[in-house]
């Protein structure tokens, strides 16, 4: 085999993982409105940033024939707003994105790389938990995943993007990230399904209620953040980076100037009995249209949220809510 047919052989395997699952799947999947897996880091990314790590480590499965090329993950790393990031994005149409021995070691492998360079890390999740054909060797590849996620929460931003059913295993990972995003209508979070939950406890429920965005934003308060598009919860992970820092040693740049503020004499009553407003007082601390509120459908008496300070620097903001009162 000459060189020519080496590079032939390598284009022909580098398009056989680029079509995952293959483009019937690949169609199914765009057909239930969501994009793709390497759809979404496009999107996410700057343009022309990504790049791919391990896109031919192979699936661990009993049967040759069974073995997919990326084994149902896409991992790298690229920028955003210039900035480093590494993502990975689990591929539903690969054994529906379920979690075996090499998916979890290319996410492991990630992971350790976005730690080592002191960049954050983005999870595009879609999975239905932890692959049965693999056994104890899946449950097993979660507790890497886990003991990371523990060893560098605040070393590096971690952030977690549910953009489809994901259960068991695949939801305790992104309970311990730092920010979750959640796509509406069908991005789910749940340890079991609503067909299990009827067979064990004989309840009737379905998956939105069980635990969809609506229930995760406003109820249980795991999920920070929602969106009805996919694209429009990728173009808030966007917005969200640019306010935190790349890594737990990072700082800020501080402002040069500190602007004067004369509404706020008029915004915050002399008379503390009376209610007011406390997201406009934020607006008119920090800078215009800066602030970005996390939770905001969740525990609706406080208000939480980055803003930016003098153009550069960010901060997070926590205040009571006077006007607000629980029906």
């Amino acid at each position: 085999m000459n060189m020519n047919e080496h590079m032939d052989h390598l284009y022909t395997k580098r398009k056989q993982a680029e079509e995952g699952g293959g483009r019937e799947k690949l169609a199914q999947q765009r057909q239930k409105g969501k994009l793709t897996a390497r759809e979404r880091i496009i999107f996410l990314l700057d343009q022309d940033s990504f790049i791919e790590l391990h896109p031919f480590m192979e699936s661990q499965v009993l049967t040759r024939e069974q073995r997919m090329l990326g084994d149902g993950v896409v991992t790298g790393y690229g920028t955003i707003d210039g900035r480093s990031v590494y993502v990975f994005a689990q591929d539903f149409t690969v054994f529906g994105g379920a979690l075996g021995e090499t998916h979890a070691r290319k996410i492991c492998a990630l992971m350790d790389l976005a730690a080592k360079n002191k960049a954050p890390i983005i999870g595009l999740n879609d999975s239905g938990g932890a692959r049965i054909q693999e056994g104890v060797v899946s449950l097993d590849g979660y507790g890497h995943i886990f003991y990371r996620n523990v060893l560098y929460s605040g070393v590096i931003p971690q952030i977690s993007v549910i953009l489809g059913p994901c259960a068991g295993g695949a939801v305790y990972s992104p309970a311990l990230t730092d920010f979750i995003f959640m796509a509406e209508q069908t991005g789910r979070m749940f340890i079991t399904g609503p067909k299990v939950i009827e067979k064990v406890t004989g309840e009737q429920v379905d998956a939105e209620s069980l635990g969809g965005a609506g229930i995760h934003n406003a109820v249980s308060g795991n999920a920070h953040f929602s969106g009805h598009t996919e694209k429009e919860v990728l173009t808030g992970v966007r917005k969200l980076l640019s306010y935190l820092p790349l890594n737990g040693r990072t700082t800020e740049p501080k402002p040069e100037k500190e602007a004067s503020r004369p509404l706020l004499n008029h915004l915050v009553p002399a008379d503390t009995t009376k209610p007011y407003d406390v997201r406009k007082v934020i607006r008119e601390l920090a800078d215009p249209q800066s602030f970005f509120e996390i939770q905001p459908f969740f525990a609706k008496n406080i208000v939480i949220g980055f803003a930016r300070l003098g153009e550069k620097q960010s901060a997070s903001w926590r205040a009571s809510r006077s006007i607000w009162r629980e029906a």
